[in-house]
C-alpha cells in the first residue's frame, strides 16, 4: 500500500488550481475572499484569466529539447525562471509564517519576491529570509517623511528595486469585503508601521500620484524604479521618458477599476511601445507554465504570481509556498520543450498566435 492509499491522506496538489481549492476549505470564507476576490462585477478578475485562453501556441518540431534552460534575469539579478512573487499584503492571514515563508521559498526556487508595503512582517525580516532577493512595493503616503523613511530602510535592509505602484488613487469597490464587513484579525498588525513605543499602527492615506511624484521618488534613492500598474501604451511610454527601469503591466489582480483590460491583453501593445527601452513584467492570471510562455512570447521579461503562492502558504505553509513555484517551474520547463523552444531567448512572438488587436497601440 502506498501512503497515498492510507486513510485520510490526501494526494498532493498537482496544479496551482488544487492548491485554490484545499485553502478555500482551510482560510474562513472572509478571508478567503479578501484574497481571492475582485472588485464590482469581477469582470476584470475573470478576464485575466480567460484571456491566456485567448492565446494559441504554435510548437516547432524536430528541434532539440534534450535540454532546456529557463534562466533569465532581471535588473541584473539571475533568476532561475522568469517567475517572480507578486506583492500581496498580509500574508500572516493564511499562515503564521507569514512572508517569511513566501520569502524563503522565493529565494529557494532561485526567484525574487516582490515585499508588499502591507505586510505583516518588517520589512528588514522578509529581506532576510529572501536572503536580498526582494524588490520592495512602494505606496506613497501623504506624510513624505513616512514614505521616505521606508525608501531609506528598503535601501539598508538590502532590497534591489522599488515598485511603485501606480492604479490606487483611490480604492476598488471590493464587494466580497463589504458583505463580510471585512477586518484584519486582531493578532495582526501592518509591520513597516508599528510604533515601538506603544506597540500601535503609524501610517496615513495613501496620496494620489502624478508624473511628479516619479520625479520626486527619483530625488531619495539610486534604486531602480519600477513602475507597478501600466495597462495602456501611452502611459508605457510616459514611463520610459521619466526614467522607469521597468514596468508591470497590471490591473491590481482585477482589484481596482473593473472592466480594465486584462493584463495579458495589455502587453503586446506596450511591449512594442515601450521597444526595449526598459524591461516589462506581466501580473494577473498566471496559474499555468503554458501562460509563462505565452507572457513572454508576449514581450514580458518575467511574470509575477500573487494568489496562488497564498493559496500554498494556507495549505501547508513555506512548504506550500515553494511547491506552487516548483510546479509553475515544472509546466515552463515542459512547454518550452514541447513547443520546441529549449531557452528563454528562443521564445518571441512567433510561438503564439493571438488577435491582430491585441497589438493596436
Amino acid at each position: 500500500m502506498s501512503p497515498s492509499d492510507l486513510p485520510g491522506r490526501e494526494d498532493p496538489p498537482i496544479n496551482l488550481d488544487d492548491y485554490a481549492t484545499r485553502a478555500r476549505a482551510i482560510l474562513q470564507a472572509d478571508q478567503y475572499d479578501y484574497f481571492a476576490g475582485g472588485s464590482e462585477d469581477e469582470v476584470t478578475l475573470r478576464g485575466n484569466r480567460a484571456a491566456f485562453e485567448q492565446i494559441w501556441l504554435r510548437p516547432r518540431v524536430l528541434v532539440d529539447v534534450s535540454a532546456c534552460d529557463t534562466t533569465t534575469t532581471v535588473l541584473g539579478l539571475p533568476l532561475r525562471f522568469p517567475v517572480m512573487v507578486a506583492p500581496m499584503s498580509v500574508h500572516g492571514m493564511a499562515h503564521p509564517v507569514a512572508e517569511a515563508g513566501t520569502a524563503a521559498a522565493a529565494r529557494d526556487a532561485g526567484s525574487l519576491i516582490v515585499a508588499s508595503t502591507l505586510s505583516n512582517l518588517p520589512l528588514e525580516a522578509i529581506a532576510s529570509a529572501a536572503d536580498r532577493r526582494c524588490w520592495f512595493q512602494l505606496y506613497i503616503y501623504t506624510d513624505r517623511a513616512a514614505t521616505e523613511r521606508l525608501v531609506r530602510r528598503a535601501e539598508v535592509a538590502g532590497y534591489r528595486a522599488l515598485v511603485l505602484t501606480v492604479d490606487t488613487p483611490l480604492l476598488g469597490t471590493r464587494e466580497r469585503d463589504l458583505r463580510h464587513r471585512f477586518q484584519l484579525p486582531a493578532h495582526l498588525r501592518f509591520g513597516n508601521f508599528l510604533d515601538e513605543a506603544t506597540g500601535g499602527q503609524l501610517g496615513g492615506p495613501r496620496a494620489p500620484l502624478t508624473w511628479s511624484d516619479l520625479a520626486w521618488l527619483r530625488t531619495l534613492t539610486t534604486l531602480p524604479i519600477v513602475l507597478k500598474g501600466i495597462l495602456t501604451a501611452e502611459d508605457a511610454r510616459l514611463a520610459v521618458e521619466h526614467g522607469a527601469a521597468g514596468i508591470v503591466v497590471s490591473n491590481h489582480g482585477g482589484r481596482q477599476l473593473d472592466g480594465a483590460l486584462p493584463s495579458i491583453r495589455a502587453l503586446p501593445a506596450i511591449a512594442d511601445a515601450v521597444a526595449r527601452r526598459c524591461e516589462i513584467y506581466l501580473d494577473g492570471g498566471v496559474r499555468r507554465g503554458t501562460d509563462v510562455l505565452k507572457a513572454v512570447a508576449l514581450g514580458a521579461r518575467a511574470v509575477l504570481v500573487g494568489r496562488p503562492l497564498l493559496w500554498g502558504l494556507a495549505v501547508t505553509g513555506e512548504a506550500g509556498a515553494r511547491d506552487v513555484l516548483r510546479l509553475l517551474e515544472s509546466e515552463l520547463r515542459l512547454a518550452m520543450r514541447l513547443a520546441g523552444l529549449p531557452y528563454i531567448a528562443a521564445i518571441d512572438r512567433a510561438a503564439v498566435v493571438v488577435d491582430p488587436t491585441w497589438t493596436a497601440s
